[in-house]
């Protein structure tokens, strides 16, 4: 999501797409590629993958220069490292809590989990795994989190996102639609939404920024952002956006922010794993 240091009037007026209040998830899926496909008719799915470098050629050509030689790479070698380290308190290791190990699952995340009859996220679940084992949360935004996330979306990278909602749970669904009503509903002083600047006007500027599609918003997390000088996750920065329209943001890995990562996951099923990645 772009920053937004700007005057309200600087925006185009706010024609939201017409959201049915009964679509379903694959209705919702449909429009959205329907949509940005009429924006940016140049575009495949999988070039989502690449944020607003997609659809900006000039910040293109610097991020391709700086992904020659990435600011992440430490964070996935720390990460393996921290992965692969037992816990003290009962010598188990993060992948006795995952299927496959953990390696090449990242694309799975954030998933329904029926028992718990909520969503989890790739972040939750290394927490909820350190908790089993006797260990404190790690920070939901930067620090040790983001290098686990490097590492495990580094094995992933390549493959689609692949985010379910079971058909056979209504509570998937809710969830679902929670996260859809948070992305469509205006917030804070300056009474934006998050669809106002990534869906009415992707691929326009904000001074001297094109502002991205929604489309493969969580592909490419942990992300060094060179605004941070740092790896910082998905959450932190729906959580920068909202301080930045003067909104109220919920803690990182709260329900609101698991649901509204379900919901962007899902519309942006079969676009390519790219994380950890760089970003402005």
């Amino acid at each position: 999501m772009s920053s937004i240091k700007v005057c309200v009037w600087h925006l185009a007026p706010l024609l939201f797409i017409a959201q049915p209040v009964q679509a379903n998830p694959q209705q919702d899926q449909q429009q959205f590629r329907d949509h940005y496909r009429q924006l940016f008719p140049q575009l495949q799915l999988s070039d989502y993958a690449n944020g607003v470098y997609a659809i900006d050629p000039v910040a293109q050509e610097s991020w391709r220069a700086i992904e020659e030689f990435p600011p992440y790479e430490a964070a996935i070698e720390q990460g393996e490292k921290l992965f692969n380290t037992p816990f003290p308190k009962t010598g188990r290791h993060y992948a006795d809590c995952f299927p496959d190990k953990g390696i090449g699952i990242a694309h799975r995340y954030p998933a329904w989990d029926k028992d718990k009859g909520e969503v989890i996220t790739l972040a939750k679940a290394l927490n909820d795994c350190r908790a089993s084992n006797g260990e404190p949360a790690l920070d939901g935004e930067k620090g040790e989190i983001t290098q686990l996330l490097a590492y495990l979306a580094y094995t992933s990278r390549g493959k689609t996102i692949a985010t379910l909602i079971p058909e056979d749970d209504p509570r998937a669904l809710a969830a679902y639609r929670q996260g859809k009503d948070f992305y469509y509903t205006r917030h804070g002083q300056l009474n934006f939404a998050c669809a106002t600047c990534h869906v009415q006007n992707a691929g326009k500027r904000i001074r001297s920024e094109i502002l991205s599609a929604s489309l493969g918003h969580t592909n490419n997390w942990p992300t060094y952002r060179l605004k941070w000088g740092e790896m910082g996750t998905l959450h932190r920065r729906f959580r920068e956006c909202l301080t930045q329209i003067k909104a109220e943001a919920p803690p990182a890995d709260n329900a609101i922010l698991r649901n509204l990562e379900y919901f962007l996951s899902y519309l942006s099923n079969g676009v390519p794993i790219t994380g950890p990645s760089t970003r402005k």
